[in-house]
Parts: C-alpha cells; structure tokens; sequence
C-alpha cells in the first residue's frame, strides 16, 4: 500500500471513528432519490473529473456511488448523500459542476441543496 494511501484511509478512519453505521431513514431515501429523480430529467449536463456527462448517465453514476455509501452505512441522510457522493469525485476530489440549459455554472453541492429545499417545501 502506498504511504498517500495509507494516510488516506487513516484519515477516513479516524473521520468515521465517532460516527455507527446508520441507515437513511424512510423521508431520507425518499428525499436521496428525488435528487436523484431532479437530476435525471433536469436537461443539464454533469461534470465530472473534467468531463461532461448527460443527466441520465450522471444519474447511475451517482446511483452507484450511492450505494456503495448505503451498503457501508454512510448515507443517513440527503444531507449526507450530497456531501459524500453528489458534491466531488471521490477520486480524484474534484467538485462536481452542473451546467443547466439558460443558467451559470455551478458546483454540484449547491444545485443539489436547492433541489432539496424545494423537495422540503422551503
């Protein structure tokens, strides 16, 4: 194992050492996949690791991701989902863009808390 690896899983070791594995509740999952749902039929194109992607396609990107998150208990909640899979490449760290149809640019995280701000009604 690399020495950046191993700092990099000690690091995420010691982020999640405070934090049991819990599973999103009922209005979290309803609320994880109406991002999802906005982002799919939104028009806009998703950026990622320097290239662009389709909505529907950046959709399964993040479904996956998603679930790798659900299934080690790391996504309790929309607010969650955002920050640890729908705001930057977990790769290479590189935020997210989002680029919709007559609107600026944006990073990821913000779209996605607008659309779930209107989700909630606010």
């Amino acid at each position: 194992m690399s020495a950046a690896r191993a700092c990099l899983l000690a690091a995420l070791l010691v982020a999640g050492s405070g934090q049991a594995a819990t599973p999103p509740t009922a209005t979290a999952q309803r609320e994880i996949n109406g991002l999802m749902e906005a982002l799919a039929h939104s028009g806009c194109r998703f950026q990622r690791n320097g290239h662009w992607h389709e909505a529907g396609e950046a959709q399964r990107h993040l479904q996956r991701k998603y679930a790798y998150l659900h299934k080690r208990g790391l996504v309790d909640s929309a607010e969650r989902f955002i920050e640890r899979a729908a705001s930057h490449s977990s790769r290479s760290g590189s935020a997210y863009r989002v680029a919709c149809p007559g609107r600026p640019e944006q990073d990821a995280a913000p779209w996605f808390r607008q659309h779930l701000a209107e989700l909630r009604g606010r």
